[in-house]
């Protein structure tokens, strides 16, 4: 069994690995959707991210498909109260920005599509500066007092914004964020490392990153001359083209193959293991691409291969 990690200062306790929702009701139907989310579960997963936005980019698409498919496996499993479920607002088409009315109407628009009396986890989107923090904490604490939502996060959020908005949940006795949700990887360090995780480190806030994979350029997929048949491939690709990328490939090869592991799996236990971090976030289209997920949330690696890995993902080469 892979041990729990508390949800910073909440109660809440999730496995080291966040099962994305993202590509539920895109590039996953239903059906592939639930067989992904019951493989999750069977290897004892029990934290699962999406968003009211999901996949609103998508012809065709308004928004809430994700929490829609969710709701449903909920609903056909009658397993709710095992699943640590977390979603977020200010992105979905009809419910745009962090306006306290806003926040309140989006909130019960999820509640519907999950079909469910409570999220466990809920964020901030994406921040809005022209909106004052303490609209924001009203509305959200509000949203914990009534029994709708069990824990606040905020995700894209600079850390001036995140200090601001815990100072005035401290001062004023309101809710108080636990989590922040960042763009963070082994080829993108510099967007958490440094002031933003110094604030999570200092107030006790859980990381729960997002691009944990880098479009999955660190399944070791993308290679010189391979083509890649994802909507993500063009982002993804581009890592191969700089120095750092290929140095953190060698890197991850190298490990991978010393272990008998995927490249996907030494890439998230890296991830797992830096300050802060609580579960990377990562997505599976099919089954088969869970496996290597969930490995990870159960590699441990050895000070040596970290130092290898810090060595290749910094900014400037190894000397």
């Amino acid at each position: 069994m892979t041990d729990l990690r508390k949800l910073g200062t909440s109660g809440i306790e999730v496995f080291p690995l966040a099962l994305g929702g993202n590509v539920f009701g895109w590039t996953a139907d239903e059906r592939e959707s639930f067989a992904v989310l019951d493989a999750y579960t069977a290897a004892g997963g029990n934290f699962v991210d999406t968003a009211d936005s999901y996949s609103a980019w998508v012809e065709g698409n308004q928004g809430g498909e994700s929490e829609t498919v969710i709701g449903r496996w909920l609903k056909a499993r009658g397993n709710r109260s095992e699943v640590v479920i977390a979603t977020k607002v200010s992105q979905h088409p009809e419910f745009r920005g962090l306006s306290g009315a806003n926040i309140k109407a989006a909130a019960e628009a999820s509640l519907r599509r999950l079909g469910t009396d409570h999220i466990d986890l809920y964020y901030t989107h994406f921040d809005q500066p022209e909106t004052p923090v303490e609209e924001i904490l009203l509305a959200l604490d509000q949203l914990v007092r009534e029994g709708k939502v069990r824990a606040i996060a905020a995700s894209n959020i600079t850390a001036e914004r995140l200090q601001e908005s815990l100072d005035f949940s401290d001062r004023e006795g309101f809710a108080r964020y636990v989590a922040v949700q960042p763009h963070y990887n082994l080829v993108s360090r510099d967007t958490y490392e440094g002031p933003l995780r110094d604030v999570a480190e200092r107030a006790g806030l859980a990381a729960v990153p997002y691009y944990a994979l880098a479009s999955g350029f660190l399944t070791g997929k993308y290679r010189p001359g391979a083509v890649v048949d994802s909507p993500r491939a063009t982002g993804a690709g581009r890592h191969l083209e700089s120095e750092r990328g290929q140095r953190v490939l060698a890197a991850l090869d190298e490990i991978a193959q010393a272990r008998g592991a995927e490249v996907a799996s030494v890439a998230l236990a890296w991830l797992a293991a830096r300050p802060t971090v609580v579960a990377p976030i990562a997505s599976a289209r099919t089954v088969d691409q869970l496996p290597a997920l969930v490995a990870g949330a159960r590699l441990r690696l050895d000070d040596p291969e970290l130092a290898l890995l810090d060595a290749a993902s910094s900014v400037t080469a190894p000397v």
